[in-house]
């Protein structure tokens, strides 16, 4: 039906607006407004999640905030740099976050967060991801 659309109103067919787009998106993955994504980079390798964020110009000790909240992981940051010169100041700021949902079987008391030169690196170990039946016993009345 939208092919039809297209082709008898091509000009006049309105396509969703973007909020309408995730709008089915579950709610802790969403970003809140007002707020930038954090670039990063995923990998999964030796039973090991790591993930790698883009965050230049933090100090990741006051404005770096990483949550972990039913298998959904969400990094934080605030910046605020100002630069200055002779001639000029500049400002760079804002809010930042980022949130994902971890693989299955993830421990999540074992996670861990690193920060270098720019790059937040987190890491989850993933355990065991089956976990064997377990057969339930069915009780009678009395």
């Amino acid at each position: 039906m939208t092919g039809d659309l297209l082709r008898r109103f091509p000009f006049t067919y309105q396509w969703p607006s973007l909020p309408d787009l995730f709008e089915d998106f579950p709610p802790d993955l969403r970003m809140p407004a007002g707020e930038h994504m954090i670039r990063i980079e995923e990998s999964e390798a030796d039973g090991v999640y790591q993930l790698k964020a883009e965050l230049p110009g933090v100090d990741p000790d006051k404005d770096v905030t990483i949550s972990l909240d039913d298998g959904v992981l969400t990094v934080r940051a605030e910046r605020s740099e100002e630069k200055k010169d002779k001639q000029r100041s500049e400002f760079r700021y804002g809010s930042f976050t980022r949130s994902v949902r971890l693989p299955a079987g993830v421990r999540e008391e074992d996670v861990t967060a690193a920060y270098d030169q720019g790059v937040l690196t987190v890491r989850a170990p993933i355990g065991e991801t089956e976990k064997p039946a377990r057969k339930i016993e069915i009780t009678r009345g009395n």
